[in-house]
């Protein structure tokens, strides 16, 4: 079965950049901007507070976990209410753990904290089909996978990146599966927690050559037209020719890096009738045409087999 999260994990293609301890005492604030950049952390003791990107701060507690595909504004601080315009920062005690506010004494706060970054050159298209902000209570296997992604930066063991790669997908899928909730902010995940949308996601990820129509897709989730393109919309977050576009641009940039085969098969591959049709639509989308990109991002980061990526072309 086609398993559409398993597959926009895959081609974000996630690295790790660094993992790390944070202790904390007393009142402490931190604000730092990571330019889009994907994080994620858990709270192992103790309990703080975050804001992202402006919105209502969050309480997050032992148990907590966080992760922010997209981030550019994150905010932290003690439950302590922090002098106006206090501005932490970070001092290292070295093996990997840092600690803010007071330096001395029984700290109250613990946690684990990850950045890492999306190899692919489509990652902004990929990350606008998931949730901005995934926030879970009570799943120790996010700790444990953490823990492990922590331990293995830290080392220089044989195929140390091959292992980060993979625990990174696995902690990336459980964290957004576990979301899997109408509470979940819209996305990709939200849609895939809807039964019968699922159903027409589904059918777009295993058949992109297909030529949908909004009443087919509909059809597959069992749904009249307009309640399937209101709920759609409502759920995802765009309309569903939007996201069917955005996957299949998504196929052929993955497919013109690779370099394997031309225009016109790629065109026949993800639903056009032409490669005059698909170049139009590639670059009106894109902003380039698909030979001009092929060019320029030949050799760029992807998996070496098809299979492993599981995105179901065929032919």
């Amino acid at each position: 079965m086609i398993d559409p999260l398993a597959e926009v994990v895959s081609l974000l293609q996630p690295g790790a950049q660094y993992s790390k301890v944070v202790v904390g005492a007393g009142p402490w604030h931190i604000r730092h901007a990571d330019a889009g950049q994907p994080w994620y952390f858990v709270v192992l003791e103790g309990a703080c507070r975050v804001e992202v990107d402006g919105r209502p701060a969050l309480t997050l507690q032992s148990g907590d976990f966080l992760l922010l595909p997209a981030a550019w504004g994150v905010a932290m601080s003690s439950l302590e209410t922090p002098p106006a315009g206090l501005n932490s920062l970070p001092v290292a005690q070295g093996h990997g753990v840092f600690r803010i506010g007071n330096q001395d004494g029984p700290a109250d706060l613990r946690m684990l904290v990850g950045h890492c970054s999306f190899e692919s050159p489509d990652a902004d298209l990929l990350v606008a089909l998931l949730p901005r902000l995934v926030h879970i209570r009570g799943e120790p296997r996010l700790a444990t996978l953490m823990t492990l992604v922590g331990e293995e930066s830290r080392e220089q063991r044989p195929a140390r990146d091959v292992v980060l790669a993979r625990l990174l997908e696995v902690l990336l899928i459980e964290a957004l599966r576990s979301n899997a909730d109408t509470a979940a902010s819209s996305g990709l995940v939200r849609g895939l927690a809807d039964d019968r949308l699922a159903l027409a996601i589904r059918a777009m990820h295993a058949q992109p050559d297909r030529s949908w129509t909004v009443a087919q897709l509909a059809s597959e989730a069992a749904l009249s037209r307009s309640a399937f393109f209101e709920r759609f919309n409502r759920t995802v977050g765009v309309a569903p020719m939007a996201y069917l576009l955005a996957w299949r641009m998504a196929l052929a940039k993955h497919l013109l890096r690779k370099n394997e085969t031309g225009v016109a098969a790629i065109a026949e591959r993800i639903g056009y009738s032409s490669a005059s049709t698909f170049s139009v639509a590639f670059t009106r989308h894109v902003g380039k045409a698909p030979t001009h990109y092929a060019r320029e991002h030949v050799g760029a980061p992807t998996r070496d087999d098809e299979q492993e990526l599981g995105i179901g072309l065929r032919g």
